[in-house]
């Protein structure tokens, strides 16, 4: 169905029944190791998701890993979410709003990488179907169509080499560093790379959970080197012993892994856990529930910016749109791709412009699909999945008797 809007352009009707899902695992060779408290990445793994009805697509991918330590999620996990619970909820509905997903997937516990991805799937299936951008289904300010960015920089094999990657991001345009750190990798290489980029430019810390509040003397001694802030520092389901150690430090604290919901986010900032929030769409269930985390913390005056998962050009499009949300107030990780990859999925991949920015994707959706040659040389895995009613049997395997 069709119809003409008020400028005279094509635009499908709003109403959505899945017809089919393909899914493709695909492998990126990075361009240099990436180290965190967590481990090293040489490849990005991810589930590319694309839901299909009505002759459009919409993408999507998985924010999940290999293995449960960023997360408790993982690439298997995410994939038994999809079969056995999350597609099953789609089956036969006829979606009228984005924003119904979130609603049909609330009975499930956790799982909400596996949430997000087919949520971001279909909102950037609406938004296509309509002929309109993602941010301007997202509520996202117009004036915003170049995003601030800052680069994510791992754990460096010297301070001497961590200087010289970021004097080469910055010069390169980056507005912020963000410095990944772990007990003994922490003081002395940021008051190196302080000492050696000057006082003006921002610079945080990135711990993802690699200390404990014993560890507080440590962490004061940051608060010397005027950084912007320390994100997760603590355990990654800790709200409690966050807001003891936001009294004992001068550095602002971020919650990044601790913030799943909107209810977290309003419980942390109640507590005095954090004086800022890293919104990770794939982290927290979707656009729906990262909008709502917005929300709240413009509600209470604290600041949000958008986080990275390594992501492709297709995770990375959906970020670049939720951060037109005016809350989106500090430059987030969306870096250009080109930093990453030889070869991203999309063409011509996320480069970053000369003033720091990179620039939202005009088009219909996300403004970027992936390009069918790369997508068939960089998977290692295709389904496609035909939304019959037999998956209202969600979780019981082909041929297995339904009677107990």
């Amino acid at each position: 169905m069709v119809s003409l809007g008020e400028d005279g352009q094509r635009k499908r009707a709003r109403v959505m029944k899945i017809e089919a899902i393909f899914l493709d695992f695909v492998q990126l060779p990075l361009k240099s190791p990436f180290q965190t408290s967590f481990g090293t990445e040489r490849v990005k793994s991810t589930w590319l998701v694309t839901v299909v009805a009505d002759g459009v697509r919409g993408y999507a991918e998985s924010v999940a890993d290999v293995e449960p330590l960023y997360s408790e999620e993982t690439h298997a996990s995410v994939y038994f979410a999809w079969k056995n619970a999350l597609v099953p909820r789609l089956v036969n509905e006829s979606l009228t709003d984005p924003k119904d997903v979130d609603a049909l997937f609330a009975p499930i516990r956790g799982n909400r990488m596996a949430k997000a991805a087919l949520e971001m799937a279909i909102w950037d299936w609406f938004s296509r179907s309509q002929g309109v951008p993602l941010w301007r289904l997202l509520g996202g300010d117009p004036a915003r169509q170049r995003i601030p960015v800052g680069v994510s920089i791992g754990i460096q094999s010297s301070p001497e080499q961590l200087i010289a990657v970021a004097m080469d991001y910055l010069s390169q345009g980056y507005r912020r560093l963000k410095v990944k750190i772990q007990p003994g990798t922490d003081v002395e290489p940021l008051e190196r790379l302080r000492a050696a980029v000057g006082s003006e430019v921002p610079i945080m810390a990135d711990a993802n959970s690699a200390y404990r509040l014993s560890d507080v003397d440590r962490l004061k001694a940051l608060d010397a080197l005027n950084l912007m802030m320390i994100e997760q520092p603590l355990a990654e389901d800790d709200i409690v012993d966050h807001s003891v150690l936001a009294r004992a430090l001068k550095t602002p604290v971020c919650l990044d892994e601790a913030i799943r919901s909107s209810d977290d986010a309003r419980k942390a900032i109640q507590l005095g856990a954090c004086a800022v929030i890293n919104v990770k769409v794939g982290r927290v269930g979707g656009h729906q529930m990262a909008r709502q985390v917005h929300d709240v913390a413009a509600s209470h005056g604290v600041p949000v910016w958008c986080g990275g998962m390594l992501e492709t050009g297709v995770g990375r499009a959906h970020n670049l749109h939720v951060s037109t949300l005016p809350n989106f107030r500090l430059p987030g990780d969306t870096s250009a791709s080109d930093r990453y990859f030889f070869e991203d999925l999309v063409d011509p991949p996320f480069r970053l412009n000369p003033d720091g920015t990179l620039s939202v994707p005009e088009g219909p959706g996300i403004g970027v699909e992936p390009v069918p040659e790369r997508l068939a040389r960089f998977r290692t895995h295709h389904e496609e999945w035909r939304l019959t009613p037999h998956w209202r049997q969600g979780g019981i395997p082909h041929g297995t008797p339904t009677r107990f």
